[in-house]
């Protein structure tokens, strides 16, 4: 359903960082080291928690120019004018649509020590489970990637492919930070069993 660019870019923008505000975020580990230095790194969480998940990426790495990668569907549409207004970058496309070019872009990203923020199980699932690309992209540019496991206290929860979340107001949010270092992959079978491992471990999360 295509959504207004009043909404989009002015109306979303503000509603997400008012809420975000609201929230008691707790972050564990509480020393986790977001030092990157000399390297990017691609940060991410599931689709359905992207509510807090993007604010989330800019507090943990102030410091740091973030990337969004967004789909060219009309929901990536609205997601991208929302977070250009949030002074994300953006990378357009996913693993269906101009995916080389996406490739392209994210390397690129890394090597400026950026930071790379994507939903790894979008933007059509299935829900909670790794796409290959993201999982390729950090182990050829042996950079860490980090994933954010959000869990709200009390939220609304949406009957929707990705079970998307929206935190209640002054509700409790606990954060887990998974650095992960992905080996290099000799074949697609080891990068396919990888991904399936990874996803079934953080699945839940």
């Amino acid at each position: 359903m295509a959504i207004s660019p009043l909404i989009s870019r002015h109306i979303l923008p503000f509603t997400l960082k008012l809420l975000y505000a609201s929230l008691r975020i707790s972050v564990t580990p509480r020393s986790w080291n977001n030092d990157v230095a000399g390297n990017g790194a691609i940060f991410t969480f599931w689709h359905g928690k992207m509510v807090t998940g993007w604010l989330l990426a800019r507090a943990l790495f102030p410091e740091k120019k973030t990337v969004a990668v967004v789909s060219l569907s009309e929901d990536g549409r609205t997601l991208a004018d929302t977070l250009e207004q949030l002074d994300f970058s953006l990378i357009r496309g996913s693993s269906s649509k101009g995916g080389d070019e996406v490739k392209d872009a994210m390397h690129e990203a890394l090597d400026s020590e950026n930071i790379i923020i994507i939903t790894p199980d979008g933007p059509r699932g299935p829900a909670c489970q790794f796409k290959y690309g993201t999982l390729r992209v950090a182990s050829s540019k042996r950079c860490p990637l980090i994933f954010a496991e959000i869990r709200y206290e009390k939220a609304w929860q949406l009957k929707s492919w990705d079970n998307f979340e929206i935190p209640k107001p002054f509700s409790r949010v606990t954060v887990i930070i998974h650095r992960i270092y992905l080996p290099v992959f000799e074949s697609e079978e080891e990068l396919r069993i990888y991904s399936r491992n990874l996803s079934d471990r953080l699945g839940h999360a």
